[in-house]
């Protein structure tokens, strides 16, 4: 008799895989933040924005972590990771030519829809890093990507005085992600800590002041996708839903198993035949903003 989970497994049978992955690179930012690159081709291959790695973080402890995918390249993936316990602080420790166990890629990614090409993409903390790989698959002429993102610690990355105009907003806040604006995407800071460059107050007050500027024909042509911290996503969901955007958030759980075995990770969600609790790790963790009862 074959089990549900068993049934699950198999549907994600060539779309997930285990491998031993080797620590490329780690750099260290303030804040106790690192972001570490580690060879894993077919996790690398196949993942996608939003999608995550669960990975080990030593011999000596035997529970995984979940990391959001920043990057991904033909046989490495860059993952942003902030020390708040034994295991990130094990995985702290680890330098290139370490070898740590890489299961992934998991779960539902984002879908940005070709008819909304303005794709407002927010992410906050440890949340920047699926936004940022979204912002990556949209290099192309079609989309019209604006990031904007929040830290209340020291950015994991050295902001830049942008060059790109945001006549919407004026001459402040003036700083961007480096990489963003390599590729030529429009990013924008938001901190209450008062750094240098970066609007005072809360992402949703920056995406706010963009939105207000849309005709209602470019407001038919926007989406919002966000990653972050629960209330901030609850507070874009709310301007989504006031701008009557469609939204989607990528959830942010403790995982145990990650493979939707476990369930510790189950959130509550309305579905057409009525709530359900739905399991981050696999039946997301992007889920429609306005599916999600918060």
């Amino acid at each position: 008799m074959i089990t549900a989970i068993q049934k699950h497994a198999q549907r994600h049978r060539g779309t997930l895989f285990v491998e031993d992955g080797e620590v490329l690179s780690r750099v260290a930012y303030p804040g106790d933040q690192f972001v570490m690159r580690i060879r894993a081709p077919k996790c690398a291959s196949t993942a996608r924005p939003g999608t995550f790695a669960h990975v080990s973080c030593d011999a000596t402890l035997p529970m995984r972590r979940p990391l959001s995918i920043m990057r991904a390249r033909e046989d490495w993936i860059e993952v942003l990771y902030k020390i708040v316990g034994e295991g990130l602080h094990l995985l702290a420790e680890k330098g290139p030519g370490d070898r740590i166990s890489v299961l992934g890629p998991v779960g539902k990614p984002f879908r940005p829809s070709p008819q909304r090409p303005n794709t407002l993409l927010i992410g906050g903390g440890v949340g920047i890093p699926p936004i940022v790989l979204l912002a990556e698959t949209l290099q192309d002429k079609r989309w019209k990507p604006l990031a904007i993102l929040g830290s209340e610690i020291p950015f994991p990355f050295e902001p830049v005085e942008s060059e790109r105009p945001t006549p919407w907003l004026g001459p402040d806040p003036s700083h961007a992600m480096p990489m963003l604006e390599e590729w030529g995407i429009t990013s924008r800071l938001a901190s209450l800590a008062g750094f240098e460059g970066c609007h005072r107050g809360l992402v949703t007050d920056l995406a706010d002041l963009w939105l207000r500027t849309l005709a209602p024909a470019e407001l038919g042509k926007t989406e919002v996708f966000a990653c972050g911290p629960t209330p901030m996503l609850r507070a874009v969901a709310d301007l989504a839903a006031h701008y009557q955007l469609p939204c989607q958030v990528s959830l942010e759980e403790f995982m145990a198993c990650a493979v939707g075995g476990c369930a510790g990770c189950a959130v509550r969600i309305e579905t057409p035949d009525g709530p359900a609790m739905k399991r981050v790790c696999v039946d997301g963790p992007v889920f429609d903003a306005a599916t999600v009862v918060w």
